[in-house]
C-alpha cells in the first residue's frame, strides 16, 4: 500500500470517540447497497403497511453490519487481512479496526454478536407484526451471513462467496417485501434476482486486490483459483445473468415492460468490466472499476424500484 492510503485508514488517535469507532468499524459506507434492496423490496410489494417500513430499514441495516463486522473478525483468524498489502482501501482488505489495533479481536466480536442479537430480537417482533415466512427468510439470512465467514463452514472460501451474497441479497428485497405485505410477492424474487447478482459483482471484484493475501489463508474463492484474466470473466458472467435475469421476467411478464429502464444502469458495469479485463493482474488500478460496480448496483436497484412504483401507481 501507498503511504496515502495507509494514511487515511482508521487509527485509534483518530477514532477517540467510543461511539465513533464503534460505528465506523460496521462499514457505513456499505450498508447503503442494504437500503436500496429495501427500497426494492418496498415497491414490489402489495398493498405495503408503511409503517413498519423504518423498522425494516434498521433491521436490515444491522443484521448487514454485524455480518460485516463478523467477516473483519473471522478475516483476523484466518491471517487474511493482516497478510493484505494490495489492498485497495476502504473497498478491500476489511476495515482495519483490528490490524490497526482501533478495536481488539474480543471486542469486535462482541459488537458482531450484539448487532445479531438485536436484529433478531426485532427480526421476532417483526414476524409476530408480518408472518411466519418472515422468520424463516431472516433465519436464513443470517445464517448465511455467518456461514460466508465463519467456521467450520467458510462459505467464502470454498467458492461458494458469490452464491452467498446473491441469496443473502435476494433475501433482503423479498424480505422487504414480505414484511410490508404481510406474504410473499413474486415481484420481489424476480426484481430482486437481477440487483443481487451486480451485487454478487461488488465481491467477485474485490477479490481481485485480496487474492495473493486469500490464496496464502487458503481462502479459496474463484478468484483465488482461477488466473487472474480467466477470473475476469466471471465479472461478465454474473453481469450477462443480472441483464438475461431482468430481460427475462420482463418478456413473461412478472415484471412491467417499464422495468428495463434500469438497463440505464447498465454502462459502469460494462465499463467496469473492460477495466478489470485489462487490469486483472494488475489490482492496484482496480479502484475506479471498484466505484463504478458499486454505482450500478445501486442505480439499477434504486431505478428499477422506481419504475415499479410509477407502474403500481
Amino acid at each position: 500500500m501507498s503511504g496515502g492510503a495507509a494514511a487515511r485508514e482508521p487509527t485509534p488517535e483518530v477514532l477517540r470517540n467510543p461511539f465513533l469507532r464503534y460505528f465506523l468499524a460496521t462499514r457505513p459506507a456499505f450498508l447503503g447497497i442494504t437500503l436500496a434492496g429495501c427500497l426494492l423490496g418496498f415497491a414490489a410489494a402489495s398493498a405495503p403497511r408503511w409503517d413498519l417500513s423504518v423498522p425494516v430499514l434498521l433491521l436490515a441495516v444491522l443484521a448487514h453490519a454485524g455480518v460485516n463486522v463478523l467477516n473483519d473478525y473471522y478475516d483476523h483468524l484466518n491471517g487474511t487481512d493482516a497478510a493484505n498489502t494490495a489492498r485497495l482501501y476502504p473497498f478491500t482488505g476489511g476495515s482495519r479496526f483490528i490490524q490497526n489495533g482501533v478495536l481488539t479481536p474480543r471486542r469486535t466480536l462482541a459488537l458482531g454478536l450484539a448487532l445479531f442479537a438485536v436484529a433478531i430480537a426485532g427480526g421476532l417482533w417483526l414476524t409476530a407484526q408480518s408472518g411466519p415466512g418472515l422468520f424463516w427468510l431472516g433465519l436464513a439470512g443470517l445464517g448465511i451471513g455467518w456461514a460466508y465467514s465463519a467456521p467450520p463452514l467458510r462459505l467464502n472460501g470454498r467458492g461458494l462467496g458469490e452464491l452467498c451474497v446473491v441469496a443473502g441479497f435476494l433475501g433482503i428485497v423479498v424480505g422487504s417485501a414480505y414484511a410490508l405485505q404481510g406474504g410473499f410477492a413474486p415481484r420481489a424474487w424476480l426484481a430482486g434476482l437481477p440487483y443481487a447478482l451486480l451485487v454478487g459483482n461488488i465481491l467477485y471484484l474485490n477479490q481481485f486486490p485480496d487474492r495473493a493475501a486469500d490464496r496464502q489463508a487458503g481462502k479459496l474463492h474463484w478468484v483465488a483459483r482461477l488466473e487472474p484474466a480467466a477470473a475476469a470473466r466471471g465479472y461478465g458472467v454474473i453481469l450477462a445473468l443480472a441483464v438475461l435475469s431482468l430481460l427475462g421476467a420482463v418478456a413473461m411478464g412478472g415484471l412491467p415492460a417499464v422495468c428495463l429502464l434500469a438497463l440505464a444502469a447498465l454502462p459502469p458495469a460494462l465499463r467496469a468490466a473492460r477495466l478489470l479485463a485489462r487490469d486483472a493482474a494488475r489490482p492496484e488500478r482496480l479502484a475506479p472499476a471498484i466505484r463504478l460496480t458499486l454505482l450500478a448496483a445501486h442505480a439499477q436497484a434504486v431505478i428499477l424500484a422506481l419504475t415499479l412504483f410509477w407502474s403500481a401507481a
